[in-house]
């Protein structure tokens, strides 16, 4: 029988490893595009994902804060990640109970437009110390998540959720037969 750890959509994803160590879900994390919800490892194409998705977070105080990032670990294409990670939204002092629109843009959201290969898009949760202490990095490219909760102290993570994204079928050249 495999192990509990094993079947961790976030293992199998490579998401714990290559972004993220392990650690425990402890807030409800929800995300949508439109009125689909985003579960690990689903597929959305870049056409859907164009406008920020609305967010929702769990917890039960107020007057716990949150910052959201959302980053592309396979930056140019999944076989070679040299430039990972790609910072594609961070939202901070996000209020328990709320969503990201109570929070603080830092970084604008980008739509993924993946050009080779399918990509993981991963939503991350982090709490806060306190308002105000979390601040945007100067760069998208070369973004490391676990650098960044070292940097601000935001700990493990309390919730992640990820996406597969690649371009859309059709979208190339024409196809000569």
């Amino acid at each position: 029988m495999s192990s509990s750890r094993e079947r961790n959509p976030l293992v199998v994803g490579r998401v714990i490893g290559d972004v993220l160590d392990p650690f425990h879900q402890s807030i409800a994390l929800r995300v949508f595009y439109g009125n689909r919800e985003v579960s690990n490892g689903c597929e959305f194409k870049p056409s859907v994902v164009v406008n920020q998705p609305r967010v929702d977070i769990g917890g039960d105080d107020m007057r716990n804060f949150y910052t959201l990032v959302l980053v592309d670990p396979d930056v140019p294409s999944p076989s070679n990640r040299h430039q990972r990670e790609y910072l594609h939204w961070l939202v901070t002092d996000i209020p328990a109970t709320t969503g990201t629109t109570y929070g603080q843009e830092a970084v604008s959201y980008e739509s993924p437009r993946p050009a080779v290969g399918i990509h993981r898009l991963i939503f991350v949760l982090f709490r806060q110390l306190g308002r105000q202490t979390v601040f945007a990095p100067e760069w998208r490219l070369n973004f490391n998540t676990r650098d960044f909760a070292e940097l601000y102290n935001l700990g493990s993570p309390v919730a992640a959720v990820h996406f597969n994204c690649q371009r859309e079928r059709g979208s190339g050249g024409r196809r000569i037969t």
